[in-house]
């Protein structure tokens, strides 16, 4: 018997976590449609699930936040790297979450679901612009942690990311602990993530027994959506960006980056695909081994473009399946929230659902929407890590050009594969 216990739990460790997300939800799709009174008693189960990614959100954007800050090198150069990079990101997340938001008012792919919230929880009025950006220095972090004001806590966080690098060799025990924070973190997440097969597997069932199997259909639609806009954004900004600012084609900048974003595809992990980007960067895009080296690794770790447009499309699919309508102050917070998060996203599995959950809370809206998107994530995960992939070479070839530290001979040369 125990040897049979032993045989299925290695069987299970065997299966991608994706693929097992997927069979619970299949069975919690099966159990809600043939048996809705025993859908209906497993709730506790998914607001479990639910409780643990909202215990996430605040320490891992935090912690991560801070640990990737105060990676950088402070040297002049670095310095000056740095500084490029992460506005180039930042910039392209914000335009990436746009492009989100305006995809999914365009196609509306939640319109006509009719769900209602399990919670009293409602859209919370969003505040003007000068409020928002009175409201992003905290008088109280203590408090803004205790109240989960994600903007705040990020705008902390990199506070003290910066100054932690300005004291230097003093601040290292803290930069050490942060670290060691990040790590352990980063394992919680992926703990939290091993129950997500049960956790959607309850929530699909009392959505499906609740509100009847034609709640899913729209979830194709979404599919088609992020793709869509996953394809707009890299063509009109990564490829209007190499041609208007580095001056170079864009043509062959694709072409470049075709290995990368290959592998980025099948594997969905920016992490995994880094040494093949290092090797296009270097070898087809002529960017040199200090800034590719350098940009590269940054951008696996805080470039989300991907997800900010799966924030963006996502956000309004669950307003429009609850009906919930959001105002002009509300597609700002989004957009605020995405971007500044993606700093904080890191390149863990389940990072996602888990951004998600925060952006959903910053206009609130009802984090049930989550389990219908978890069981499709692996494959919205595939166009995610395409387009961050890109937006790292994207960055890395406009930084290396305005450093002149781009080979333009081999960046034009046909043998670039």
């Amino acid at each position: 018997m125990s040897q049979s216990n032993t045989t299925s739990s290695s069987f299970l460790a065997r299966v991608p976590l994706w693929q097992q997300i997927l069979v619970g939800l299949v069975l919690g799709v099966v159990v809600g449609m043939l048996f809705k009174s025993l859908a209906l008693a497993l709730a506790p189960v998914g607001a479990l699930f639910l409780n643990a990614i909202k215990m996430l959100i605040v320490p891992l954007v935090f912690v991560s936040l801070v640990a990737g800050i105060t990676a950088m090198s402070d040297s002049a150069k670095l310095g000056r790297i740095s500084v490029k990079t992460i506005a180039i990101y930042l910039i392209t997340t914000a335009f990436a979450v746009s492009i989100g938001l305006a995809f999914g008012t365009l196609f509306s792919p939640g319109e006509g679901m009719n769900m209602v919230a399990s919670g009293s929880e409602e859209a919370k009025q969003a505040p003007s612009l000068v409020q928002i950006l009175v409201g992003l220095v905290p008088t109280n972090p203590v408090m803004a942690f205790a109240e989960g004001n994600i903007l705040q806590i990020i705008v902390f966080a990199i506070a003290l990311g910066v100054s932690m690098n300005l004291i230097g060799e003093k601040a290292a025990p803290v930069v050490k602990l942060f670290d060691s924070l990040a790590e352990v973190f980063y394992k919680l997440t992926d703990l939290v993530m091993r129950f997500a097969p049960i956790g959607v597997f309850a929530l699909i069932a009392g959505v499906v027994a609740s509100h009847g199997i034609e709640v899913l259909l729209p979830l194709a639609g979404v599919i088609g959506v992020i793709y869509l806009a996953s394809i707009a954004h890299m063509l009109l900004i990564y490829g209007g960006l190499i041609g208007g600012l580095a001056r170079l084609s864009p043509l062959r900048f694709f072409r470049g980056i075709a290995p990368a974003l290959a592998v980025a595809f099948s594997t969905s992990s920016s992490s995994g695909t880094l040494p093949v980007s290092i090797e296009c960067a270097r070898k087809n895009l002529g960017v040199s081994q200090g800034v590719a080296g350098f940009v590269l690794p940054v951008g696996a770790t805080i470039n989300m473009d991907g997800t900010a447009i799966y924030q963006g499309v996502l956000a309004l699919f669950i307003a429009q399946a609850f009906g919930i309508d959001l105002n002009a102050g509300q597609y700002l917070m989004i957009i605020l929230t995405a971007t500044l998060a993606s700093v904080g996203t890191a390149g863990v599995p389940g990072a996602g659902l888990i951004m998600l959950g925060l952006v959903l809370t910053s206009v609130g809206l009802p984090l049930e929407g989550v389990a219908l998107i978890a069981g499709i994530d692996r494959i919205l995960d595939m166009a995610r890590t395409t387009v961050n992939v890109a937006g790292d070479l994207m960055t890395t070839t406009l930084v290396g050009s305005s450093e002149k530290e781009l080979d333009r001979e081999i960046y034009n040369s046909d043998n670039a594969a």
